[in-house]
Formats: C-alpha cells, structure tokens, sequence
C-alpha cells in the first residue's frame, strides 16, 4: 500500500501449454489487420478478453510453426493485470476461463501454470520435440482414409529403406551448422545448432483403417529433439531422410549435403509437407511439464 494508501494492481505471468490442429490457420502467430488469414494466437487472445485484465493479454509463444503444422503441446507465456484489490486468477480458473470462451474446436489448452515475472515461454524453453508422419502403402493422398488427411504424407510407395534411414538420421546428431537445412526468412542470427536426438521408427497402426488396406498400408514416425530449430529445419532434415528411404541418397550424402553449408541443394530445398508435422513438447528446466498423452 502506497502513501496515498491506495491498494495496487497486481500483474500475474502464467504458462500456458495449449495443442491444435494445425489445418486451416494460417500458423500459431496472431495475424494482424487481415480478414482472410488468421492464427492459433488471435482466437486464444480473443478468449483471453474475458479475464478482463487492465492491459490486453498478449500471449509470449515459445515455438512458432506455419500453416498447416499441428501441436500435440505448445506453450505461452501472458500477462493479467486485475483491478486493485482483486487477487491473482488461480491457473486453474485462467485454463477453464480460455476453454471455455475459445472459439474453435482446433484449439484446446491442456494446461496452466504460475511462473515468475520475468519467466519467457521461448528464451527459458530447454527442449522441443517435433515429430514427423509418414504413410506407405498408399497410391496417393486422396486414398488416405480421410481421417487421416493432414496428418501425415503420403508417400507414393510400398517401402522404405528405414535402416538407411536410420544410419542417415545418425549424420544430423551434435552440433553443426545447419544452413543447408534453413529456409529463407530464418530470423536466428546463427545457423548453429545441437541435434540431441534423429530417430525413424514404425508408428502407431491408426485405428482409423480398415481391415482391407490394413496389409499394406503402414505409417513411419520420425522425432527429432533439440533446444531450438532452424525455420523449416525439421521439413527440410525429414525431405533429406525420405529421399535417403527412397533410394535416392545414400546415407553418407546426408552428410555432405549437411557439410555443404547449402540451403539451394536439389533435395534440401523442398521442404517436406506441412500437413505430417507436429510439434509434440516443450520443455522447462526446473519446471513440472505436462505430458500431452496424459490428458
């Protein structure tokens, strides 16, 4: 309480961990000043207006992903300012308040945690996982069974070489400059980064086919696990990969392709499809994170 004995409001920073799918937004970043386009962000800032705080919410997200690409868990930190007087919001209360005034489907938050004032969302995160979804086995995406479509690609095979793939995988492990791997637009002002963890591995059987085309059809699921990642690096690495499944590369090329320094490369430079990437966990030193499968 001041001299004047007026009781001051109190700013309240939270860790949001959120998950949608990606299809249909235009990204995870808030569009500004556009009709057409929008993002995973605006709907969350427009459900954020009902915790009627002093200053606009503006969420702080710590890994952004383009159109089309999913989030198993994402995070964001914001900022609620009550009134004076008014206590902080529990995170339970600021959770159930943005559930239930989002206004789309896509879009759910998992999660809400209390963090300290000058915790960032991005700058603080440890880890982050993305994996990416392959299918086999299928003539072309539109013989995909439809709950399947936009989330993995379907590759025009029955095959894939996944030891070749696997010996390939292990070439991108530890520090390296990345450029090779980096699109244009890349705003990291080093190309450097430390690839924890490359792996390729059968996935899941989805529960959505049919016993008919279950002989052939199959799914592939590559993870890849790092502090932070390039713009459209792990696009880029999963192109490079399935080329090497393919028969095309060679596991060795991988690695001149990565010592090349290269970002215009023949096979680097068309990123894999959006629509099969996933952004599955960030992770905090010091902090009990959530695990998406448990909810």
């Amino acid at each position: 309480m001041g001299p004047s004995g007026a009781v001051r409001s109190v700013r309240a920073r939270y860790l949001v961990y959120f998950q949608y799918l990606g299809t249909g937004f235009n990204g995870v970043a808030a569009v500004r000043g556009s009709q057409r386009a929008i993002g995973v962000q605006n709907y969350l800032e427009e459900a954020a207006e009902r915790l009627n705080s002093v200053e606009p919410v503006r969420f702080t997200i710590s890994s952004r992903t383009d159109a089309g690409v999913h989030a198993l868990s994402n995070t964001a930190h914001l900022d609620v300012q009550r009134r004076p007087g008014q206590p902080p919001f529990s995170p339970e209360v600021v959770a159930q308040a943005l559930n239930t005034h989002l206004r789309h489907p896509a879009i759910r938050v998992l999660q809400v945690f209390r963090v300290p004032s000058d915790f960032h969302a991005r700058h603080a995160a440890t880890s982050r996982t993305y994996l990416y979804r392959l299918a086999t086995g299928c003539p072309g995406p539109d013989q995909l069974p439809v709950f399947e479509r936009n989330l993995c690609w379907a590759l025009r095979t029955d095959c894939l070489d996944v030891p070749a793939m696997q010996e390939a995988a292990q070439h991108l492990l530890g520090t390296h400059d990345f450029s090779a791997f980096q699109s244009a637009g890349s705003p990291a002002a080093s190309p450097v980064r430390t690839l924890r963890r490359a792996s390729v591995s059968p996935g899941p059987t989805s529960p959505f086919v049919l016993p008919q085309e279950n002989r052939k059809l199959h799914f592939w699921t590559l993870e890849f696990e790092s502090q932070s990642f390039l713009y459209r690096q792990v696009r880029r690495m999963t192109a490079v990969l399935v080329a090497v499944g393919l028969g095309v590369l060679t596991p060795t090329q991988v690695r001149v392709i990565l010592e090349s320094q290269d970002p215009l490369g023949k096979y680097q430079a068309h990123p894999a499809p959006a629509h099969g990437l996933f952004l599955k966990s960030v992770l905090y030193g010091g902090l009990r994170d959530l695990d998406p499968a448990s909810c």
